[in-house]
């Protein structure tokens, strides 16, 4: 695939040179961290090390930080500790999310047509709770990336009583992330969202908030998640943390992103861009072509040379509707065409160029010449 042309970000990053230093350098390391000799001190001083990093890159205490496999086990984490409080989600959740929560019987807020959480909706679920409430609410969706007005959300939840958890995995090198401002009590975090690489994430804790561990064995992440824990993954993800607080790189991805959408711009009605009147991650288009279907879409790109997706990565070659823009209120046909573009640092403005030209064909646009692929240095 050295010739793809790869824009399919918020599925997972390329990792980054210092994480694959990291990687590197800890898989040297043979020690278990939770050894007392001198080995296993050395694997202990890299989880420790990388907690602190992470725990930098939100705003938080170290030792708030849980080391877990990923996002999806940091959002279950998250929802099965919140004890007998009833259980409020949005609607455009990733499943790791909803489906938690459908069999905890939770109440699905409403989304407003431009993909954010109806804020009436919450208080008004907040007041019919027989007690305080347990509130998820992403920071930013994966399919659409629209920021949701997470601060207004933990205001009317922390004045029920409540607390509010936030998957922030798409966040991290994007867009502003610091748990204090935000208000939230608990948060996720994804390693190769931001350049780490697979098997790593966090949940971390704005207090030290009791938490109902899943699996339970040895007395790792102070009892919180058992299991040896996955040195050099988590190493790796400590460096990437450090690195993407001095991401310079996002206004130049904003401005691919804003070029993309306006090639599509010019299909006239054949384009929907979801979300598009809302504060977005400066990475992320969602589009939908009208009369064709996601995945006619994402295999006739990926035969192109050109890597997108249908939704979230953990629900491809799945054959049903975005949950995300039924959410918003988009009927079927908008649902079974959306496709996703995230984009990158790594990617160019001529790569921005060949897909619009790509999906113009697609559309059934006239276009005289599609351009060789050339995807960026």
């Amino acid at each position: 695939m050295s010739n793809a042309i790869y824009m399919d970000a918020n599925a997972t990053t390329p990792p980054s040179a210092s994480a694959l230093a990291a990687l590197e350098a800890a898989l040297r390391v043979i020690g278990n961290p939770s050894s007392v000799h001198g080995f296993g001190r050395a694997a202990r001083g890299l989880v420790d090390r990388a907690r602190v990093q992470v725990a930098q890159l939100v705003g938080a205490k170290a030792e708030n930080v849980i080391f877990v496999s990923g996002g999806t086990e940091a959002n279950n984490l998250a929802l099965a500790s919140r004890g007998e409080r009833p259980l409020i989600v949005s609607g455009i959740e990733h499943d790791s999310v909803l489906k938690p929560a459908q069999m905890a019987g939770a109440r699905v807020l409403r989304t407003q047509r431009d993909g954010q959480v109806d804020l009436d909706d919450l208080a008004e679920a907040l007041r019919e709770a027989e007690r305080s409430a347990f509130v998820s609410i992403m920071l930013a969706n994966n399919e659409t990336g629209v920021i949701q007005p997470v601060r207004a959300a933990a205001d009317l939840v922390h004045a029920a009583g409540g607390l509010l958890h936030c998957d922030a995995s798409q966040a991290p090198g994007r867009i502003s992330l610091d748990m204090g401002d935000l208000s939230t009590d608990i948060l996720t975090v994804s390693a190769h969202k931001i350049g780490g690489v697979l098997g790593a994430g966090a949940l971390v804790l704005k207090d030290d908030l009791a938490v109902k561990p899943l699996q339970v064995g040895g007395g790792q992440e102070k009892f919180r998640r058992a299991g040896t824990e996955n040195v050099p993954a988590i190493a790796a993800f400590g460096a990437a943390a450090e690195g993407v607080q001095s991401c310079a790189q996002v206004s130049r991805v904003a401005a691919l992103r804003d070029r993309l959408e306006g090639g599509l711009s010019e299909f006239g009605q054949n384009i929907t861009v979801l979300g598009r009147d809302a504060p977005r991650l400066p990475n992320t288009s969602c589009v939908a072509v009208a009369g064709k279907s996601s995945e006619t879409l994402v295999m006739a790109l990926d035969l192109a040379g050109y890597a997108i997706s249908a939704g979230s990565a953990c629900s491809s070659g799945k054959v049903r509707p975005s949950h995300v823009a039924l959410a918003m209120g988009y009927g079927e046909e908008i649902a079974r065409s959306a496709i996703r573009v995230s984009l990158g640092w790594w990617n160019s403005e001529a790569e921005i160029d060949g897909l619009v030209a790509r999906l113009a064909h697609l559309a059934g646009r006239k276009v005289h010449t599609l351009p060789d692929m050339q995807p960026a240095a």
